[in-house]
């Protein structure tokens, strides 16, 4: 069955900032065309959310306190969320942006834009776009590049070959935790952005994978 032509667009905000959600949020919902589910505070949230509606499109902040969008990007890919991502921030690093575009994101939208011009952004990115600011042009030509050299995924951060590393020799995620000096949750949330750049959904797979495409991480 074809869509309606008016069938709005179904968005999550989610921000931990209480003051610029709840403005947001109020801007979003007189838009004629958007459908704004309950706005939410960290990533916890939002994936309640995700288990029981229906979302086209999400409106993330990178920096969510104690957690970033990317740890949330994995574990929503991970549930099965195949809607559309626009980050929108104060700004982010190089390393930071490379990386959300390495999970999937459709556009990043700066805090400092003006409100009318996010409405836009959301309605382009819908209709299959990419919103970037022009400083970030550059990084989605170089990701794009080392796409094609390397395949999705192919690039590791340095913490992530340590765990690759350790789960290559067995070790299990306590033994990680003291071998990296970090928490346990750590490893685990580590472990999640590797099953989701390789594709696998056990450390056995991912052993098999370290095997056939990372043998230089090893």
């Amino acid at each position: 069955m074809s869509e309606q032509p008016d069938q709005k667009i179904r968005l999550l905000l989610v921000d931990d900032h209480a003051l610029f959600r709840e403005g947001l949020a109020r801007l979003l919902a007189s838009e004629p065309d958007f459908e704004l589910a309950v706005p939410c505070s960290s990533g916890e949230e939002a994936l309640r959310v995700l288990e029981s509606r229906e979302i086209d499109l999400i409106l993330l902040d990178y920096d969510l306190g104690a957690e970033t969008g990317s740890r949330f990007l994995v574990l929503a890919a991970q549930r099965g969320f195949k809607g559309r991502v626009l980050v929108v921030t104060a700004g982010l690093g190089d390393s930071e942006v490379a990386e959300m575009l390495r999970l999937g994101v459709t556009g990043i939208f700066l805090k400092h834009n003006p409100p009318s011009l996010l409405a836009k952004a959301i309605r382009k990115v819908m209709a299959g776009e990419i919103w970037l600011d022009q400083r970030y042009l550059k990084i989605l030509l170089q990701e794009s590049r080392a796409s094609d050299l390397q395949g999705r995924g192919r690039r590791l951060s340095e913490r992530e070959r340590e765990v690759l590393r350790s789960v290559f020799q067995g070790l299990a995620n306590k033994e990680i935790a003291v071998r990296l000096q970090v928490s346990e949750s750590s490893v685990k949330a580590t472990l999640q952005q590797l099953f989701f750049k390789t594709g696998v959904r056990t450390r056995s797979q991912l052993v098999r994978v370290a095997l056939e495409q990372y043998r230089d991480y090893l």
